[in-house]
């Protein structure tokens, strides 16, 4: 008995060798992108931690432009003659186009290194004149107060009490924090 073996294919092309190289490149293609993406994503991560941390910084330009005007009496604040970031009428404000190196507050960097700068603004139409001057137009808040003698339950005794409004005009707190890596936050509020 004599085996005969199976005829030889006339040379082999090296197709599987060829295929298993493009599946190689293509596996080296998404290794890479995963690395980016996971690269990006943590940076984008960081940018936004930065981005809250100088947004967050903005408060300590509030809560210093709130103590300047509780320190300030009614009569001052009627002229834009003040130091420091304080206009007596609301004008034409944006904080874009502001020069924020002038006519501002700048509190000294905290521990993060942001850097706040405000300006402070009496919504007020007409500058450097009264709340109650002819023509002049302000966003007001009005507060009924009472005074005289109260009874002891607490409520309102018809006939003692005497009911005053006290008026006082909003103003309004524009606040540039400057934070690290170029971030840029601007926060507005208004104060009473």
């Amino acid at each position: 008995m004599t085996r005969t073996r199976p005829a030889l294919r006339g040379g082999e092309t090296g197709v599987v060798l060829f295929v298993a190289l493009i599946v190689l490149v293509a596996m080296s293609l998404a290794g890479l992108a995963i690395m980016r993406s996971v690269g990006s994503g943590g940076m984008v991560a960081s940018n936004l931690a930065f981005k809250q941390t100088t947004t967050a910084g903005a408060e300590r330009g509030v809560e210093a432009a709130k103590e300047w005007l509780v320190a300030q009496s009614g009569s001052t604040l009627d002229n834009d003659n003040l130091p420091g970031g304080y206009h007596s009428s609301w004008g034409i404000f944006d904080p874009l186009a502001y020069n924020w190196s002038a006519n501002t507050v700048s509190l000294p960097a905290d521990a993060a290194g942001t850097r706040v700068t405000y300006v402070m603004h009496r919504l007020c139409f007409v500058a450097n004149d009264s709340i109650n001057a002819p023509g002049q137009q302000c966003v007001m808040k009005s507060v009924s107060t009472a005074s005289g003698a109260g009874s002891s339950a607490g409520g309102v005794a018809y006939g003692t009490f005497n009911l005053k409004n006290k008026i006082s005009p909003y103003y309004r707190v524009t606040v540039r924090s400057d934070g690290p890596k170029n971030t840029v936050s601007y926060v507005q509020v208004v104060l009473d």
